[in-house]
């Protein structure tokens, strides 16, 4: 029998775990390494089946083709990917902004989806990795917006000025790096933006403390917990196993990564 290459790179993954110390830790990197093995397969027959367009959600009917930088390419597919921020992607569309900036932009989920629904605003995506730049790019191509979707790396403290020139966006999700980075005392470009960030409270403790102490004086600030909404799941899903619909919902995170929702007052 021929094995594909994630199997076997999955199994040989999981007999060196279980040549590990029997022990906790092990067990749940064991575990975690299997789940992610089978969110790929869950992913793949979820593309087969239902094609690739996404299913539901702000980003409905996305073509959404590529893979995943990073996280669940079945969420995302499905249209429940940080399905708590549905309510707040709706108000950022009708907000209409001139320009939103995705900084941490992977693949280009968001920022691709916000160009299709918002005709007339420009978007800088932002991303350090470059299999990641290539990612969106194609993303952007595939959908029809490439013309206003520009693809760059490192975004740094002086290029939020340009937040000052027009009503913005800053779109934030970089695995803690936004403790560094938003800091309006550094950059004050940032205090004329409208902020949307997830704080991965989980590897770095306390950033959502500090970035609600940094904007409560310029901003108003909603915080937003995560959340599944098992209602993207298409009927054929029925058929599957309670696990893999579960998988098909799961999105990666190892511990609390709430939002901070912060307008300009």
């Amino acid at each position: 029998m021929t094995h594909s290459p994630l199997t076997l790179a999955a199994t040989q993954a999981l007999r060196r775990l279980a040549a590990e110390p029997p022990d906790a830790q092990t067990l749940t990197a064991a575990l975690r390494m299997l789940a992610k093995w089978r969110a790929s397969l869950v992913a793949n027959t979820l593309a087969q089946r239902s094609g690739t367009q996404v299913l539901s959600g702000p980003f409905k009917g996305m073509d959404y083709a590529v893979a995943s930088a990073e996280g669940s390419r079945s969420a995302r597919l499905l249209g429940c990917y940080e399905a708590s921020l549905a309510p707040v992607i709706e108000e950022i569309i009708a907000r209409a902004y001139p320009l939103v900036i995705d900084i941490g932009s992977a693949e280009g989920y968001y920022a691709v989806g916000l160009a299709r629904r918002m005709p007339g605003t420009r978007v800088q995506a932002h991303d350090a990795s470059d299999k990641a730049q290539d990612l969106c790019r194609a993303l952007a191509t595939a959908n029809g917006v490439a013309d206003r979707v520009k693809v760059g790396g490192l975004f740094i403290h002086a290029d939020f000025a340009i937040c000052t020139a027009q009503p913005t966006l800053v779109l934030c999700d970089i695995e803690a790096g936004e403790m560094d980075l938003l800091d309006p005392v550094a950059a004050p470009g940032l205090l004329a933006a409208d902020i949307l960030v997830e704080c991965h409270d989980c590897l770095r403790p306390a950033i959502t403390q500090t970035l609600h102490a940094r904007f409560a004086a310029s901003h108003n600030i909603r915080r937003i917990e995560r959340a599944l909404d098992a209602s993207a799941l298409p009927l054929w899903m029925e058929e599957l196993s309670d696990l893999d619909r579960l998988i098909a919902l799961w999105e990666w995170r190892t511990g609390p990564t709430p939002w901070l929702w912060m307008t300009a007052k």
